[in-house]
């Protein structure tokens, strides 16, 4: 198996793409911990697997990521999946939305890495390699989208942290690359859909700027993590992938 003898952390992981990554790992041979805020998506997701273990953990508070971090041993890779994506233009963005996107989606990941990265950092010594995986998007600094402007500024944000990691750890054999998936069909996209003003039209706006005519599904994006996290990239490192459709064509 692909990720046979390997410790893999992931983040937002009781549903959407945390969840069948998650899954995926554990299939491909992979000791799991999966962690989240939403207890009882962890409950379910450790009933379908048990070589998932769940724990939760609110990746904003600092205090709570450095209990974690202290109690674990080594990852071998870790996936920093969490995020949120706000709706909406610079005006429609306050400080507040400016400030809760930033910390969710780009500070949680700094936490996480860095209390992470000691034990990662040994793996690598160890093994030869080890990864992160950060959750981008492709509405980041590799395209825009009308109203996701925190949203885009906070994936960009993301995808300097990846580059910037990749840079320092990569002459000790630690990888860190950026996931950008396209728009995918998860309960948070369906939440989103559900409030708007019509439905049925935003759905269809959702599919319609998508080349292939559908959207991903959570099964279209965790092959690629299991890649990434995986020893078949040991050679990719500070790069944003894409899997969207053809959306960035």
């Amino acid at each position: 198996m692909r990720l046979e003898g390997k410790r893999i952390f992931i983040s937002a992981a009781a549903q959407g793409i945390g969840r069948a990554s998650a899954l995926a790992c554990a299939r491909e041979g992979a000791e799991v911990v999966a962690t989240d805020v939403n207890i009882e998506g962890l409950r379910t997701l450790s009933a379908e697997d048990s070589r998932i273990e769940t724990l939760p953990l609110d990746v904003c508070d600092g205090s709570a990521v450095s209990a974690f971090a202290s109690a674990q041993t080594p990852f071998d890779a870790i996936f920093n999946c969490v995020g949120f994506v706000h709706n909406g233009t610079i005006l429609d963005c306050e400080e507040e939305d400016w400030d809760f996107s930033f910390d969710l989606n780009v500070k949680s990941a700094y936490r996480l890495t860095r209390a992470l990265l000691p034990g990662l950092l040994d793996r690598a010594n160890q093994t030869g390699t080890a990864a992160i995986l950060n959750m981008a998007s492709m509405a980041s600094s590799i395209k825009g989208f009308p109203n996701r402007f925190v949203y885009g500024a906070t994936k960009a944000a993301v995808i300097g942290f990846t580059k910037s990691i990749a840079a320092d750890y990569a002459s000790r054999r630690l990888r860190c690359n950026a996931l950008c998936p396209g728009t995918v069909d998860t309960p948070s996209l369906r939440e989103r859909i559900a409030t708007a003003a019509d439905p049925v039209q935003a759905e269809k706006d959702f599919i319609a700027r998508q080349p292939m005519g559908r959207l991903a599904a959570v099964g279209d994006i965790a092959p690629m993590v299991v890649f990434l996290l995986s020893d078949e990239s040991r050679f990719v490192t500070g790069q944003a992938v894409l899997v969207d459709g053809g959306v960035t064509i």
